[in-house]
């Protein structure tokens, strides 16, 4: 264990929360995350608007989270921010920052691959939270990511299963707009499925090959399904609401769940950690639990707080990174489609 103090400042600007961690030696002090609600009333993120409301919020939100971590700037051995993927708007804006700051304080910078972070989220020292051990699949299930990931160790990576269409946040996003819901609408389908029946309604699972995902077809089949009821009765999504979102979570956690198993059949790996924002889910995070007994997996799920985008994600990555030396150059530039 090193006996050197290493303070990492970690940005994260990938999409529309701007967010500012201070991380000592692997134990996080302050983690602040602003969010853009002008979004809601487009049903989505706009690029354009993200990338201003990032440049209003950088700096407020580096100052606080330095604040509550009580460290002085002086203090920082790096700076650690997400190089990607995203919003290229808004990566630069994290990027520009990060390299300014790492430039006038004369300490490295390190670039932070966003997915990876999801993953390694599961390595910042958390009383009560258990770290994966190596080898072990990590899920990583978000508005734009849905992916399977066979992880060797902290930095080697193998992407096994994706999504080849949708991911699983925009098929709950879509399925809530659809029922007239607000965005993002996953929260409220999961809050209305814990009062309805998942049984009410059935929707075809899509049939892919291997590992890979896919939701437009389930997109479109809620969409259909609803245009029929409704033509037959208009009070149809008023009356079964609760039973319709119900049946929807019901049958995308079937899907992640069915990947999952043949994910872990294939490698013979059963310690499954999950990340990113719908890994928030009530229901996905009980069909783990479940899958414990009846796989006999061993599952992990991060705290809530480093679920959704979050600095403090990119913090435990830069620190992993700083230990072993491993830094980025001042030309270093924001990729919009980083791969893991």
């Amino acid at each position: 264990m090193t006996t050197q103090n290493i303070y990492i400042l970690a940005i994260e600007s990938s999409c529309d929360d701007t967010a500012a961690s201070v991380m000592l030696n692997g134990k996080i002090l302050s983690n602040v995350v602003a969010g853009q609600s002008i979004h809601e009333s487009y049903g989505g993120v706009v690029p354009e608007l993200a990338s201003r409301a990032h440049q209003q919020n950088i700096v407020p939100v580096v100052q606080q989270a330095l604040k509550r971590a009580n460290v002085d700037k002086k203090q920082l051995s790096a700076i650690a921010f997400t190089r990607g993927p995203g919003l290229m708007g808004s990566l630069l804006v994290g990027t520009s920052f990060a390299k300014s700051m790492a430039y006038g304080l004369n300490i490295p910078l390190i670039d932070v691959n966003h997915m990876q972070a999801h993953i390694l989220a599961h390595f910042i020292d958390e009383d009560g939270f258990q770290k994966p051990p190596f080898p072990f699949l990590g899920m990583t299930i978000s508005g734009g990511h849905t992916q399977i990931v066979k992880v060797n160790s902290h930095f080697d990576m193998e992407v096994i299963g994706e999504t080849i269409d949708d991911a699983v946040g925009e098929a709950f996003d879509k399925s809530g707009k659809i029922l007239g819901l607000g965005y993002p609408a996953g929260p409220e389908i999961d809050k209305r499925a814990k009062l309805g029946n998942p049984k009410a309604f059935k929707f075809t699972k899509p049939k892919v090959e291997g590992l890979n995902f896919s939701f437009s077809g389930l997109k479109t089949a809620i969409l259909y399904f609803i245009q029929k009821e409704t033509h037959a009765n208009p009070n149809f999504i008023e009356e079964y609401l609760n039973d319709i979102c119900a049946s929807i979570q019901f049958t995308i956690i079937g899907i992640l769940i069915d990947k999952l198993k043949l994910a872990s059949k294939q490698t013979g790996i059963n310690h499954i950690a999950i990340g990113g924002g719908v890994s928030a889910n009530t229901g996905i995070r009980k069909a783990l639990k479940d899958g414990e007994v009846k796989f006999g997996w061993t599952t992990y799920v991060p705290k809530f707080e480093f679920t959704t985008d979050n600095a403090a994600m990119i913090a435990i990555v830069g620190y992993l990174k700083f230990l072993e030396g491993d830094f980025a150059e001042q030309s270093v530039t924001a990729s919009s489609r980083l791969k893991i």
